[in-house]
């Protein structure tokens, strides 16, 4: 491992235990902070001599040789004598650092502040917390008067000032007012001629209910301004008194108050039956879909009206436009409500065969794409072949939106035969790049999902636990309740498929099952729980004993023989196993395809058996039923 550097104070370096290095003299630190300054450009020995002395003796470019040599075996000190320098390094004319971005501390403090800067306001704050938290003293301390170092030092100075008062935005936009006010109170005494925090520690005092101290706040900052530069306030600090002063509905972070004032505003504005209403209806029904069980079953309940709504004003583009704006991203293979998505698919090809040929290639895609989500689970290629048009048609256009909708609907589609988890995984790996730089948060929080599934089934679980970490970051940054539902399930997964004990393996999904009710999801809802405990059971060796009224949903043809093995009665399970229908092409079939393996092997029907195997054969290098991220067989699906 390689030290780290702190010029964000005295300059100082750490060893990988977060020792202190001992950089002996104040001229071997000029050296080093001079090539930090640089940023891994190489520095000419002789443009370090006129930095390091006014007026240089005879021997500088020795000394400086000298100092670079110390400093080495002080940062190296396990480099063997006469190997070359992997850090220090001697190029052309001078030297170089060559520390990776992670290895200064005023480097770090620029990538986290411009993290902060397109982060949700709670992860912000945390960012910049911990960013300012690195500060020790003035950047460069002891070099405070060197000409190399000065523009670097005003670079740092101002960013971190503007740090504070965007950690100060940050603590009022979550609500944090009261914690704002003293650090911006020394701030303002510091920093004087900075009206951006006046006018954040005015605002911060009129919401601790402070009004007679956020307007003298804002009386100093005029009376300075005045005095001593001879400037009136900007417009913004005279806005904001006038609205302190008329106690404006708008200073206040009362999400409650703000929906009321928006949503009387359009109902003012907007006629009623109006298209852009209907357009907009949308909208809302969409943030709805995302925000939690009974937000989502009251969104699946309106969407299809505002579909029926949109033909019977006979205009395609409008009706294309209300179809495919519910760009809500799908993880599940089973549709919550199957009789609904047929309708939806139903008006999609309707609206789609009156669009005109050649034209409207962005309704086209997100018709196609609905088409291809909506027909999940269902018989035939349809379903692939929308989402494979809608692919094509988002890539020629080379519109970031449209390609994360047909990737999702190519995603529903990829189960036409096992072992397909690495092509998922790539689908995975393509919606997080391109939500990470367009701001798809929904899609991102997709794609993490359907990672956390493939690699599950492929037993990286390292790499799926790193997934479910990141969703559930982004779940709680940007409120998705329902992401949780989905992590714990694959959590639960997970332990059962790496040695849990009987009893916490079945523990664990009958917490993760406790998360759906309400989710309104009974499409994952419906039998999930159950057929998780008999693969649990069946794969270990465990009695497959149910109570009689367990409801098996979706899933009792593939679940019946087990349980007449299990209540002895090998003839009968032989017959339910032959009535068995095939699995549907979604995330359970090899689960469900080794179910029928086991079934088929302790009834002796070998021709059976030897059509799983053969179903499972692509599967040979995953985990049997793991790609669903909810369930497991706990073993490798092909055996000998």
């Amino acid at each position: 491992m390689t030290p780290t550097f702190g010029v964000l104070g005295p300059v100082v370096a750490w060893d990988e235990t977060g020792g202190p290095v001992e950089l002996k003299g104040p001229r071997h630190r000029a050296v080093l902070a001079r090539l930090i300054v640089a940023r891994g450009r190489v520095v000419p020995v002789g443009v370090i001599v006129d930095d390091l002395w006014v007026d240089p003796p005879a021997g500088a470019k020795g000394a400086v040789r000298t100092f670079v040599s110390a400093l080495r075996r002080a940062l190296e000190p396990q480099r063997a004598a006469r190997t070359a320098a992997r850090l220090l390094v001697t190029d052309g004319p001078g030297y170089a650092l060559r520390a990776g971005p992670e290895s200064v501390d005023a480097w770090r403090f620029e990538h986290t502040v411009a993290e902060a800067a397109t982060a949700a306001p709670g992860r912000a704050l945390e960012l910049l917390e911990e960013a300012l938290g690195w500060w020790r003293g003035p950047s460069y301390a002891e070099f405070a008067g060197e000409s190399w170092a000065h523009a670097d030092r005003t670079r740092l100075e101002e960013l971190r000032l503007s740090a504070v008062e965007r950690r100060a935005e940050a603590r009022l936009a979550v609500g944090l007012a009261a914690e704002a006010v003293p650090d911006l109170d020394a701030f303002v005494a510091e920093h004087p001629w900075r009206e951006g925090a006046w006018r954040l520690l005015a605002l911060a005092l009129y919401r601790c209910g402070r009004q007679g101290e956020a307007l003298a706040v804002l009386r100093r900052a005029r009376e300075l301004l005045a005095e001593e530069l001879g400037i009136d306030p900007s417009p913004q600090l005279t806005s904001l008194e006038t609205d302190i002063l008329r106690r404006d509905d708008r200073l206040e972070l009362d999400p409650d108050r703000m929906w009321e004032r928006a949503a009387a505003a359009y109902d003012r504005t907007v006629a009623s039956g109006a298209r852009a209403r209907l357009e907009s209806t949308v909208g809302l029904l969409r943030s709805l879909a995302v925000a939690g069980g009974s937000g989502l079953a009251a969104a699946r309940e309106q969407r299809l009206a505002t579909i029926v709504a949109a033909e019977r004003l006979g205009d395609p583009e409008l009706t294309a436009r209300v179809i495919g704006a519910y760009d809500v991203p799908g993880i599940w293979t089973r549709s919550d409500d199957p009789e609904q998505a047929a309708l939806i698919v139903a008006a999609a090809e309707r609206t789609l065969a009156r669009l005109s040929p050649g034209v409207h290639d962005t309704a086209r895609a997100r018709l196609l794409a609905t088409i291809a989500l909506e027909s999940r689970g269902t018989p035939g290629d349809r379903g692939l072949r929308a989402a494979r048009e809608s692919e094509a048609i988002a890539r020629a256009l080379d519109d970031p939106a449209l390609l994360a909708s047909a990737l999702n609907g190519v995603f529903m589609h990829t189960f036409h035969r096992s072992g397909l988890a690495p092509e998922r995984d790539a689908i995975g790996r393509e919606l997080i790049t391109l939500s990470v730089r367009h701001g798809f948060v929904n899609f991102e929080v997709l794609g993490h999902l359907v990672r956390l599934q493939a690699l599950g089934a492929l037993g990286d679980f390292a790499g799926a636990d790193e997934h479910a970490a990141a969703a559930d970051d982004l779940a709680e940054r940007h409120e998705r309740p329902l992401v949780a539902v989905f992590t714990t399930w694959y959590r639960a997964m997970r332990a059962a498929a790496t040695g849990a004990s009987d009893a916490d393996a079945e523990a664990g999904y009958r917490a993760a099952a406790k998360l759906l009710d309400g989710s309104g999801m009974p499409g994952l809802e419906h039998g999930i729980l159950p057929l998780a405990l008999l693969c649990l059971r069946v794969s270990r060796g465990l009695p497959a004993t149910f109570d009689a009224d367990t409801e098996w949903g979706p899933y009792e043809p593939w679940a019946r023989p087990h349980l007449l093995l299990a209540d002895g009665r090998p003839d009968d399970a032989a017959a339910a196993l032959r009535r068995a229908p095939e699995p549907p092409r979604d995330l359970l079939v090899e689960a469900l395809w080794s179910l029928i393996e086991h079934a088929a092997a302790a009834v002796g029907d070998h021709d059976l058996q030897e059509r799983a195997r053969a179903e499972l054969a692509p599967a040979a290098g995953e985990i049997a039923g793991a790609g669903s991220g909810m369930l497991t067989m706990g073993l490798r699906p092909v055996r000998g």
